[in-house]
């Protein structure tokens, strides 16, 4: 497995700990829980996800961070790393700036000739799928504790869809589960859970535009 380098931070290993708890805590109880990604079980289950905490407080500095960890992931074995959640507490916490990054990280993906083998999805704090309202429930199936960039390998997406003939159904599927789940539902998820819980708040503002599906 491919050594990568590991980020200068100043985070203390006590709130780095705290963020990746409440961080797979969300991955457990909901895109695992609640069904919304056909391919979270099985890594989670299995161990092979990277939990990397960013200490870039600019964009340019996490676009950088993103460029090890795809270069990382490309040439890990994917027997023992199949995937990375890149969590970045202190930058893009104002999703449309979040939105416009993602171009940055597609065009970096194609940069480094990973398009076909890499892709990036997105989480956040304030998600906001267009033509919806900031507080509608379809949002939270991308909500976040922080904002995240998720790394993944196409092969293992294209294996996860073997089971859906049609991609968007995995979209409409998750929307009636939140829309059945309702927002006093999603709240329940989270009476146990320390702050911040993946709901509207400053850390994540809203704004329309998220266009990727988990």
């Amino acid at each position: 497995m491919s050594e990568a380098k590991e980020p200068e931070t100043d985070l203390p290993e006590s709130e780095r700990a705290a963020m990746v708890a409440l961080t797979r805590q969300w991955l457990v109880k909901a895109v695992i829980g609640l069904d919304l990604c056909p391919f979270a079980r099985a890594v989670h289950a299995g161990n092979r996800i990277r939990y990397v905490v960013s200490a870039a407080r600019t964009p340019e500095a996490l676009l950088e961070e993103l460029a090890v960890e795809l270069r990382f992931l490309e040439g890990a074995d994917p027997r023992e790393c199949e995937t990375t959640l890149i969590i970045h507490p202190y930058v893009l916490e104002d999703f449309l700036e979040y939105n416009d990054f993602l171009d940055l990280a597609d065009d970096l993906v194609e940069a480094l000739e990973f398009d076909g083998v890499l892709q990036v999805a997105s989480f956040h704090p304030g998600y906001q799928f267009a033509e919806t309202e900031p507080d509608d429930i379809e949002n939270f199936t991308n909500r976040s504790p922080y904002p995240t960039l998720h790394v993944l390998r196409e092969a293992s997406v294209d294996r996860a869809l073997e089971a859906f003939p049609e991609p968007s159904e995995i979209f409409e599927r998750n929307m009636r589960t939140l829309r059945h789940l309702g927002r006093a539902g999603w709240n329940l998820l989270w009476q146990d859970a320390p702050a911040p819980v993946p709901a509207p708040g400053p850390m994540g503002k809203g704004g329309t535009g998220g266009n990727r599906s988990p």
